[in-house]
């Protein structure tokens, strides 16, 4: 009897914290604001809002495909180079834009810009070897770029460890 209470117990509380994580997920993307969602198109300043939808799946699409190199916009394999805009803007090209991150996403070089790492860094043009950026459309690349772009608005500092060396 005291084996089916606990077990009773547990069941509830289990279904508890689904439930208010089912209520309260959905109400966290909701809080996005318009100023929140936009970020820098282009190097000329441009800006664009991602819509919901873009930061749904952006958010969804970073954490299946980047998140594991890239988890709190850390690079964990070089922790002097993660994804905070300080970082992002020195790098060359600049990749502190919307269009620059897709593009990098692409055809992924060093922070200097002078060669490709495409054999070391996810990008579609070495999809073959990094099969998770093999279905993933330009639509998708932005919305990881509008992801990462959106990260310091909502973690501040936190992303990309707000440590770096530079």
């Amino acid at each position: 009897m005291r084996n089916m209470l606990k077990r009773l117990l547990l069941l509830v509380i289990a279904t508890l914290m689904f439930a208010f994580q089912s209520v309260t997920f959905p109400a966290q993307a909701v809080e996005l604001d318009a100023a929140t969602r936009t970020v820098v198109l282009n190097p000329e300043g441009e800006t664009v809002t991602m819509s919901m939808k873009q930061v749904v799946t952006g958010r969804r699409l970073f954490s299946d495909t980047c998140a594991q190199c890239h988890a709190g916009g850390v690079t964990k394999t070089d922790f002097n180079v993660g994804l905070s805009p300080r970082d992002l803007s020195g790098a060359t090209p600049a990749r502190n834009n919307v269009n620059a991150l897709v593009d990098y996403l692409k055809h992924p070089t060093t922070y200097d810009g002078e060669t490709s790492i495409s054999e070391l860094h996810p990008a579609t043009e070495s999809a073959d070897i990094f099969t998770e950026m093999k279905n993933l459309s330009d639509a998708d690349l932005t919305a990881i770029a509008g992801h990462i772009l959106m990260q310091p608005k909502i973690m501040g500092e936190q992303w990309g460890g707000g440590k770096t060396v530079r």
